[in-house]
């Protein structure tokens, strides 16, 4: 008797941990219907003008933006930076693992602090749980502040679930790091099976930094009480390079954020291309719809492309099938990459508009998380990253609307799943 009891209790247990997985993300999700919408020349300053306001993110003109592919690249630019610090150095990461990435981050942080340099970190408690806070004590001691983002307290339950995703770095205020890559040894270190993870990060110079500096100081006060002031903090800026670039800070409010208005938008707005490039892909309804109106009524090429059986949590590549059938069948090209495990959070449209950031293809990035993203529009820019998503498809395996037939039980019962827990329109 007592056995049954805790099988049941045990069975109970794990039902409800599975519904709180799926609800993190699947939704439920407004419809963000576009009805209507003309979205014109999407070069012209008119557009501009609408997608900055719509996402509310101030235009920076002539912002400089170069991209940094894996994390060898990325580390070395962002602890080049780090060194040469004059001012401060401000981070907020989702995961900050403990490891040798880590160990040369907190070794540079902490002697620029000692040099008199301003260092504040901000650290999420659920993303970093593995990492002890005594990983910070050599930080602290040399004058650092390190503040956790949302740790477990009574009083915090309710948002328990609302995480801070993003992924930043800037230093003095005048040169910022924006996109999919955390602080952890998968981004450099390969081990017997899993190559270095595939990511990509912005380096930005220009009025955008001051944006960036806007969105840390959002969670700067969330976690540790103080506004982050000072004129070290928020420089004069200089124009750099060509790029008009939109830093949309995303907060969840009233189910929805600013990230997946922007995302939608720019899925209604595309004349020829979409490519998306997402470790997670779980579309919610309006998402899937946009994409094929995309291809059905405007004749618009829309390619995604998402991690394979390298992926870090398998359980999602399973989810992700429940959702594409629709997709694969109506002209939407789907592919899974299979070098390594894919973390880059990449959308071009039409090759002109270009975003990246730490959002991810899925419910919790867009209406759980804190995320923040850059849209630019930069021809050169599209051009550049159009040439990573071009290689990176020569390392992966397209999937077809009959593979999807082919799907397991499992995945079929997922299917069910999936439709009761997505809202009806």
């Amino acid at each position: 008797m007592l056995f049954v009891a805790f099988f049941v209790i045990g069975s109970f247990a794990i039902l409800l941990l599975l519904a709180r997985v799926l609800l993190a993300l699947f939704g439920p999700a407004l419809p963000y219907r576009t009805a209507g919408f003309e979205p014109g020349d999407l070069a012209s300053d008119d557009y501009v003008r609408f997608l900055g306001a719509i996402s509310n993110a101030p235009i920076n003109r002539k912002t400089g933006i170069s991209v940094l592919r894996n994390g060898e690249e990325i580390y070395s630019a962002e602890l080049t930076a780090i060194h040469s610090a004059q001012y401060s150095v401000n981070l907020e990461s989702y995961e900050f693992i403990t490891g040798e990435v880590t160990r040369r981050f907190v070794e540079a942080m902490a002697a620029r602090a000692r040099a008199g340099v301003e260092v504040k970190v901000v650290i999420d408690a659920m993303g970093s749980f593995a990492t002890p806070d005594s990983y910070f004590r050599e930080l602290r001691s040399a004058g650092a502040c390190v503040a956790w983002y949302n740790p477990a307290r009574w009083h915090s339950w309710p948002k328990i679930n609302n995480r801070t995703h993003r992924k930043l770095l800037i230093v003095d205020g005048t040169t910022g790091f924006c996109g999919g890559a955390d602080w952890a040894d998968e981004w450099l270190l390969a081990t017997k099976d899993i190559p270095a993870w595939r990511d990509t990060m912005f380096r930005v110079e220009g009025d955008a930094v001051a944006a960036l500096q806007a969105v840390f100081a959002e969670n700067w006060l969330e976690s540790s009480g103080n506004i982050l002031t000072g004129a070290h903090q928020f420089p004069a800026l200089t124009p750099q390079g060509d790029a008009t670039a939109l830093v949309v800070n995303s907060t969840p409010h009233s189910g929805q954020t600013r990230a997946r208005i922007l995302f939608q938008i720019l899925l209604a707005s595309a004349h020829q291309t979409i490519d998306i490039t997402t470790p997670y892909f779980l579309p919610d309804k309006a998402a899937r719809r946009a994409m094929i109106c995309a291809v059905r009524d405007r004749g618009v090429r829309v390619r995604v492309l998402t991690a394979g059986r390298r992926i870090d949590h398998p359980y999602v590549r399973h989810l992700s099938y429940s959702m594409e059938g629709s997709l694969l069948k109506n002209g939407v090209e789907i592919y899974e990459y299979e070098a390594s495990m894919i973390h880059t959070k990449v959308m071009l449209v039409d090759r002109i508009w270009s975003v990246v950031g730490s959002t991810n293809f899925d419910h919790r990035s867009f209406g759980l998380n804190d995320e923040v993203n850059i849209a630019a529009l930069d021809v050169q820019l599209a051009a550049r990253l159009l040439q990573d998503f071009e290689s990176d498809l020569e390392q992966s395996k397209r999937l077809t609307y009959e593979d999807w037939q082919k799907r397991s039980v499992v995945t079929r019962v997922l299917d069910s799943l999936i439709g009761l827990l997505e809202q009806e329109e």
